[in-house]
């Protein structure tokens, strides 16, 4: 793995289990064992550094949704909280809900480069609902953007309130979530 490559990973991890204000250029070399400078040649500033991060978790989103594109719509909502699951079992949180925890003190890049991924899986999710709710998989009453928006949410707090409470938590959401989606109403 090359020095660009180790830092976006550090740089990654860091944002998963701290935050992006809570790691600076400094803690990266010193992690890393290389010099400032060496950070600053391949990410000028600490906002390019997060712009790769986006763009390394958006190919990561885009990668499971071509995977998964053929397949029925809880193999898809599977894949989504799969995505959440990996983050619990590494004790780390949501990119998105760590980067929109820290929105109203980064630079404004980073909101224009995080913006459309949000939307872009706020899409996916309600797809997939649309597509379970047409093929008789799921049963909800709200539109499919707002169960979609619930299912996000519910997520990516969970993930943060499962870091004190347990993995059972965590689980018990997202098993509750799928349960609800699955049960005929009426």
């Amino acid at each position: 793995m090359n020095t660009k490559d180790v830092i976006l990973k550090l740089a990654d991890q860091l944002i998963l289990e701290k935050g992006f204000n809570a790691f600076s250029f400094y803690d990266l070399a010193e992690t890393i064992g290389i010099k400032t400078a060496s950070i600053h040649y391949h990410f000028p500033t600490k906002t390019d550094l997060a712009i790769a991060v986006i763009h390394l978790h958006a190919a990561g989103f885009e990668q499971v949704k071509k995977q998964y594109a053929t397949k029925d719509p809880l193999a898809k909502l599977e894949a989504f909280f799969n995505i959440y699951s990996r983050n619990k079992a590494e004790g780390q949180v949501c990119f998105v809900g760590s980067l929109c925890t820290d929105l109203y003190s980064i630079d404004p890049a980073i909101e224009a480069e995080l913006t459309p991924v949000v939307k872009g899986i706020l899409i996916w999710v309600t797809e997939i609902l649309k597509e379970g709710k047409r093929k008789g998989v799921f049963h909800f009453s709200a539109a499919p953007r707002t169960k979609a928006l619930l299912i996000i949410t519910n997520m990516l707090g969970i993930l943060q309130v499962s870091r004190i409470t347990g993995k059972p938590d965590f689980n018990e959401v997202r098993n509750t979530i799928l349960k609800e989606l699955k049960t005929k109403k009426g």
